[in-house]
């Protein structure tokens, strides 16, 4: 399935600073790795999200793969979620957590928004 608003990449900073400071959307980025059994867990809740919620862009950053990013973002445990908004990060979901909690928290930050 392919979902429009959700980016699973390895980034340059550049293409970083692109995909996070110069969003007008929500931008909720899932840190994760291949062989974390929890973030595997984590994957199809974030596709149905990013599916269901067309104003949100959503990435994927595996940590193997952006060390730099990992550890400017203090990314000490994985699944980590963080949010944000006009390049800031808002909010962070550490772990992971069931579809209805992730979405409230999301929807949340959405409304807030759009305030």
């Amino acid at each position: 399935m392919v979902i429009k608003n959700i980016y699973e990449t390895t980034v340059t900073e550049e293409e970083w600073n692109e995909i996070i400071n110069n969003s007008e959307q929500l931008v909720v980025v899932d840190f994760y790795a291949d062989w974390c059994m929890p973030c595997l867990m984590l994957t199809p809740i974030i596709e149905e999200l990013a599916h269901k919620m067309k104003d949100v862009k959503f990435v994927k950053i595996n940590v193997d793969e952006n060390e730099k990013l990992s550890r400017k973002y203090k990314i000490l445990s994985i699944p980590s979620i963080i949010i944000f908004k006009k390049g800031k990060e808002i909010d962070r979901i550490i772990g992971a957590q069931s579809y209805d909690s992730i979405e409230k928290k999301i929807k949340s930050k959405l409304d807030e928004n759009n305030s």
